[in-house]
């Protein structure tokens, strides 16, 4: 980016508090971050001005209590933003979702001294990424650790290891890590992304969401301070046995997708200069078969939205349980991953659909790689491929038929 181009966001870009969700601000950032994502995508341009204003705007607080600093906002509205972010650029999404589901195991957890710290660094506008993955682990999803070890360094630590997909922290400024305590246990660290020993490289060569910079990182004998440690023993750790919001928010993005490709089906109808000659009307505008397909995409639109807020809905709901005992809260969980889940079976589906329909409505010439158009399919499977709809439907089977509570690891 040019030193004017620069000046010019300073200029059109100016956030006094953090961005709420009604706010004509949101509106003004969505509406730029979707003016370049085609290109982004089809060119492989990396989003980092982009996320630089996110980080400016602070959209990072959105879930932060007025209180503490942030928008105070629901988890419905935060999922009304994640649809809408992911209407304007599925990359740029993908790679705060790793932030907010950090933030939320920060905000479920009571609150100590270093907790607060990290919550006033997300208000002032930092951006948290993930590595938590290890090939060497036998099943993906466990929480694993085999090779990203904490060894004892005098009153502070060393780490070393190894971890793969780490969607969204070559963006970041801090990062969320799982690590093998010295006693052999799993626990977590939050340290800054420019700490030296950690090489975060950008190999993701995925054929979908090729922005996110899912990629390896390494950590060559990084300092790791006493208070930067979240044990299984801490008073501050999240207990909560369930992982809702990182596998809501990726079925959130294929819902925006899904109002991605409507915009853009839309667009090619009124654009046709021609039509088949054994259509039934001159104008592909008033063909009723175009009509009927753009009209299924609509109500797929409809639908996937409608099915991601509902979700949200039973997020919102936890936190009144909590107030009533593990027990209810446990059961609130439950619910709640219940709903993420058969949403994720339903939205993907739609938003899969959804992009094929797209060149039925176009036809052979929206296949030119110019116009970019299997992006939606592309980033839609990438993004549903993350978590398998067999293995989920299979567990909201054993639920349904044995009562067998929903697995509490990986995306549930």
């Amino acid at each position: 980016m040019t030193q004017i181009e620069e000046k010019a966001l300073d200029s059109a870009f100016k956030f006094a508090a953090p961005i709420a969700v009604n706010s004509p601000e949101l509106q003004t950032l969505l509406d730029f971050i979707a003016l370049g994502a085609t290109e982004r995508d089809r060119d492989r341009i990396l989003p980092f001005n982009i996320i630089d204003l996110i980080r400016r705007s602070r959209l990072g607080a959105l879930r932060i209590p007025v209180a503490e600093g942030g928008a105070g906002s629901t988890a419905r509205e935060l999922f009304e933003v994640v649809i809408r972010l992911g209407d304007a650029d599925p990359n740029v999404a993908h790679i705060v979702r790793n932030h907010f589901s950090v933030t939320e195991r920060i905000l479920r957890s009571e609150r100590s001294e270093r907790n607060r710290r990290w919550l006033k660094a997300v208000v002032d506008g930092a951006i948290i990424g993930l590595a938590t993955t290890e090939l060497e682990a036998k099943r993906s999803g466990g929480g694993q650790v085999v090779n990203t070890k904490l060894t004892p360094d005098g009153n502070s630590y060393r780490l070393n290891g190894t971890k793969y997909y780490s969607t969204g922290s070559i963006y970041a400024d801090l990062i969320f890590v799982r690590v093998l305590a010295p006693d052999d246990t799993t626990a977590f660290i939050l340290i800054p992304t420019n700490r030296e020993g950690i090489e975060l490289v950008d190999d993701w060569d995925g054929f979908g969401q090729r922005l996110t910079g899912t990629g390896t990182t390494t950590f060559t004998n990084v300092r790791v301070e006493a208070d930067e440690v979240i044990l299984d023993t801490d008073i501050d750790k999240d207990n909560l046995p369930y992982n809702i919001v990182p596998q809501l928010f990726l079925t959130a993005i294929n819902a925006g997708i899904i109002r991605s490709v409507l915009r853009d089906a839309k667009a090619l109808i009124h654009k046709r200069p021609r039509t088949f000659y054994h259509a039934v009307a001159e104008q592909a505008t008033d063909d009723p078969l175009l009509q009927q397909t753009v009209g299924q995409i609509s109500a797929n639109a409809f639908a996937a939205e409608a099915i991601v807020l509902a979700a949200a809905d039973t997020l919102d709901r936890l936190a009144a349980a909590k107030a009533q005992g593990e027990e209810a809260e446990t059961e609130a969980a439950l619910a709640a991953s219940l709903s993420a889940s058969k949403a994720k079976l339903i939205v993907d589906d739609l938003a899969l659909r959804s992009a094929t329909l797209l060149f039925e409505v176009g036809g052979a010439s929206t296949t030119k790689k110019s116009s970019n158009l299997d992006r939606h399919w592309r980033n839609a499977r990438t993004l549903a491929s993350h978590n398998p709809s067999h293995f989920k439907a299979r567990a909201i089977g054993d639920y349904e038929i044995n009562n067998k509570p929903l697995p509490t690891r990986g995306f549930f």
